[in-house]
């Protein structure tokens, strides 16, 4: 094991420079501090639950959308994530209120139009059902929960009160995938039949989280909020019963295309994986975790494979979707995308003068005398999308949030979608533990 792995306390500069590089985007512009001052009449007052790694992502993204005043934030770590979020709306014209304990926030806070929640999946069903019944509309962060009781217990109570509960798969409002899925797979066609599935996130080895000593949680704290140390509340996502491990941290995000893109929900799972790096001490969830889904659509069988690695970054992170026509492959990330023309389908020269493609770039092939074996075809020319994404990942999905709270639109990822992916992800984590292929019932994606 690396060094750097045996001591989870790291110094406090160095700490500085990690939380500076992972909250780089708060330093805003004139513009953006001009926005945080509009008293429109559309303007909503919104707290934060919840100011790690997530929340400082989403806190970043909220900054640069007009019409939203910051009224309340709350965390459990005063002398750090509290301090510096409360510290960082105010200078920036927010007349915001800090807590340490949520149930204070909901008695204090009766305007809240809405409230972004960003704790660790253990408290998302406490935290988003208390809000909900304190009369406010909620963003969750995915995974909607890391129980399936905790899931339905969500959506009952935004059944229940009538509020909005938008969860945090984002890809569901990035207009590349809208475009990819309106456009080219259901009018366009460009497809055919989707046969196979398959996609990953790989990511390379990193060392635990640490802390500045100085700078720690107080163990009664900690321990009132559900964490038995400082190493377990700075690395819940590896402890079993406070987060789903990398299927659900990574994998629930790309899932959840599966079955938009397929139009349903998986009917069987296989998968394998292990604890096979890191100290299953403090790495109790799986760091390679391979899956097999079984999919019955309207057209036919999709056999889709996912793969999430923590030992290795090759690739990264995409999704690829494979008909007898073509082949979609796409990733949140706006550098990789394509679409690839089976050479037996007809000419797409129709969807690149309407705008849905672009025509590929001509490519100056050099005649090497290789003479081709009969069963290998040359690889296709890539006719890129012409929807671009240039702005951060979160802020389309927080943007939809807000407007439908106006009144303005339809939410993209509503809790009934958020709990179909649940039990699709969760059921994972169940399939490597018993080491056989599960069957989902069409009555467990049911309320």
């Amino acid at each position: 094991m690396n060094d750097q792995k045996k001591d989870s306390a790291i110094p406090r500069r160095q700490f500085i420079k990690y939380s500076a590089a992972t909250g780089a985007g708060l330093i805003l512009s004139s513009q953006a501090l001009a926005q945080t001052k509009s008293t429109n009449s559309d303007d909503l007052n919104i707290a934060l639950l919840g100011v790690g790694a997530e929340g400082q992502v989403l806190l970043n993204d909220m900054l640069k959308i007009p019409g939203i005043r910051f009224r309340a934030v709350c965390d459990i770590w005063k002398k750090w994530n509290l301090r510096r979020a409360s510290r960082l709306l105010k200078k920036y014209g927010h007349d915001v209120n800090s807590y340490i304990d949520y149930r204070d926030m909901l008695a204090h806070e009766k305007d809240l139009d809405g409230i972004i929640i960003a704790t660790p999946d253990f408290w998302h069903s406490e935290h988003t059902i208390a809000c909900l019944e304190a009369g406010i509309n909620v963003y969750c962060e995915k995974e909607m929960s890391n129980t399936i009781e905790g899931a339905k217990r969500m959506v009952r109570a935004a059944v229940r009160t009538g509020k909005l509960l938008q969860i945090g798969h984002q890809r569901r409002s990035n207009p590349r995938y809208r475009f990819s899925y309106n456009k080219l797979i259901k009018e366009a066609d460009l497809l055919g039949r989707i046969t196979t599935t398959n996609g990953q996130w790989n990511r390379a080895v990193q060392p635990d989280l640490g802390w500045p000593k100085k700078y720690a949680v107080e163990p009664s704290v900690l321990s009132k909020y559900g964490f038995k140390s400082m190493h377990q509340f700075r690395n819940w996502r590896w402890y079993k019963g406070l987060g789903g491990g990398p299927i659900v941290d990574l994998g629930s995000h790309q899932i959840d295309i599966y079955n938009w893109f397929l139009e349903t929900n998986p009917k069987t799972v296989m998968a394998s994986g292990g604890t096979d790096y890191y100290p299953p001490k403090t790495h109790q969830w799986y760091d390679t975790v391979m899956v097999l889904f079984e999919y019955d659509t309207k057209y036919g069988k999709v056999r889709a494979y996912y793969q999430t690695l923590t030992t290795n970054s090759n690739e990264g992170y995409f999704e690829t979707f494979m008909g007898d026509q073509g082949t979609l492959n796409i990733s949140e990330s706006a550098s990789r995308g394509g679409v690839y023309r089976e050479p037996s389908a007809p000419s797409w020269d129709k969807w690149v003068d309407m705008g849905y493609l672009l025509a590929p770039k001509e490519e100056k092939k050099e005649d090497t005398g290789v003479i081709l074996d009969v069963r290998e075809t040359l690889a296709p020319p890539a006719h890129e999308l012409p929807v671009k994404m240039n702005v951060p990942y979160h802020l389309p999905h927080l943007e939809n949030f807000f407007n439908a709270i106006r009144g303005k639109e339809k939410l993209n990822c509503p809790y009934n979608i958020g709990y179909e992916t649940a039990v699709t992800v969760l059921k994972v984590n169940e399939a490597v533990e018993k080491g056989t292929r599960l069957n989902y019932r069409p009555d467990e994606f049911e309320i």
